[in-house]
């Protein structure tokens, strides 16, 4: 659609913005981003989360990545379409954050098929399981919160929740779905994952700390300074 002899960023002219607000990758858009420089035209990938009714209302996160001063300028026309526009850095970073944030959700629809067919089929009514693990730490809170109580600044001593314990709870869980014959291939990846972190003798630590094991197979580290993050976390109020 915006590349090639008819598409929008050939219709264009200098000085014009477009704005990419499909979920993509970053090459792509970063490629979208050097044919349309080459023509003086300034591009912002700018995806957005929210469905149809977050369009409707405008209650809508617009991830955006490019030139910040672009972003500035441009800042009136994207909270026209939506509520939480955010600057998340140079070109690409907006598709790379909403690919994080649509795959951590897909990945968690389906642990919560596994487990809660589990629940049923050992005996729960599902409006009462339901009702009853909101109330829960998991329920009470949004997904990404706990990550700055623990992985961001690099904080897993003294334990919130001990890594034993946590291991320990997955272990009776996927025992259970092995009682009723339910399948918990995601339950049985994270108890495989937890028993690592507890041949590293991090038992009394964190359960968070097991993250480290995706870290260092991934070469990368996932750290924010304990005092830049207390600010944004003013700052979100």
């Amino acid at each position: 659609v915006a590349l090639g002899e008819d598409g929008l960023i050939q219709g264009l002219t200098a000085g014009k913005v477009y704005f990419d607000l499909s979920t993509s990758t970053p090459g792509l858009i970063r490629r979208i981003h050097d044919v349309a420089a080459a023509q003086g035209i300034d591009v912002l990938d700018a995806p957005v989360s929210g469905g149809p009714r977050g369009a409707h209302s405008r209650n809508l996160a617009i991830w955006v990545g490019g030139d910040r001063e672009v972003y500035d300028r441009c800042k009136p026309v994207l909270d026209a379409i939506g509520d939480k526009a955010y600057y998340v850095g140079p070109i690409g970073c907006g598709a790379i954050a909403k690919l994080v944030h649509n795959c951590a959700g897909y990945v968690i629809q389906c642990a919560l098929a596994e487990v809660f067919t589990m629940g049923v089929k050992a005996g729960v009514e599902p409006l009462a399981l339901w009702q009853a693990v909101r109330k829960g730490a998991q329920g009470r809170r949004g997904t990404f919160e706990g990550l700055a109580e623990h992985l961001l600044p690099g904080k897993f001593d003294p334990p919130d929740f001990a890594l034993r314990l946590a291991r320990k709870d997955v272990d009776l869980a996927v025992g259970v779905g092995r009682e009723y014959d339910v399948p918990m291939r995601l339950a049985n990846l994270a108890l495989q994952e937890l028993t690592e972190a507890m041949n590293r003798g991090w038992g009394d630590r964190d359960s968070r700390v097991a993250m480290l094991l995706q870290e260092e197979r991934s070469g990368v580290e996932v750290r924010v300074d304990p005092d830049v993050l207390s600010q944004a976390l003013e700052s979100d109020g």
